[in-house]
């Protein structure tokens, strides 16, 4: 049965299908097999895959869609087929996504370079706790050497576990995300970035 990691985040903007489709390729290119759920009405993540498979004819991994009642049996379903599946959920905390936390194996909660994101994660994190289930905040967006980043850092790791690995400041992931490609594609730092986080998120789930 594969695992199911879920990649929430109250506040828009944080980052979460950025972080999700860049997993998702890192995964496969470890040679496992992914499918990604969308869970958001906005469908990004779902418009992400379908210009993946239009630019490169395949795409390499399963889609599905679901509203909150769906969650539990799409992945449910997609446990059987394949590896990892990767959930991005709308951004709001609320009763909609307790499901997509229920059938986590690990929950992903993206911080950008704001106190404002870092207040977002509050509740969150409260649900994640409810749900027993275990959550790794993962720092997003964040600039070399800057203050901000550094006191945020220092102040999410008060609230919950901190990757060490982040994610920088780069135009290659708002880029790629558009292509329907990804950081992991290219030889850049980005990769390298991912490629980090990924062991540690392959760590924490055992």
């Amino acid at each position: 049965m594969g695992t199911v990691i879920t990649v929430a985040q109250q506040k828009g903007g944080a980052g979460k299908t950025t972080l999700a489709v860049n997993l998702a390729v890192e995964f496969l290119r470890r040679g496992m097999k992914v499918a990604v759920l969308d869970t958001d009405p906005q469908g990004s993540l779902g418009r992400w895959f379908l210009t993946r498979r239009e630019r490169l004819g395949e795409a390499g991994m399963e889609l599905s869609t679901a509203s909150a009642w769906g969650v539990g049996y799409e992945c449910e379903k997609l446990r059987k087929l394949v590896d990892v599946v990767i959930v991005d959920t709308p951004p709001k905390v609320d009763a909609d996504l307790r499901p997509a936390l229920r059938e986590a194996d690990l929950v992903l909660v993206p911080v950008a370079e704001s106190m404002v994101d870092l207040w977002a994660t509050d509740g969150v994190l409260d649900l994640v706790g409810r749900e027993g289930r275990k959550a790794l905040i993962v720092l997003n967006r964040i600039k070399a050497g800057s203050r901000l980043g550094v006191e945020v850092a220092s102040a999410a790791g008060l609230v919950g576990t901190v990757a060490a690995a982040r994610l920088g400041s780069r135009v290659a992931f708002a880029r790629s995300l558009g292509e329907g490609t990804s950081v992991v594609e290219e030889r850049g730092p980005g990769a390298a970035e991912v490629a980090a986080l990924a062991d540690e998120v392959l760590a924490a789930l055992g």
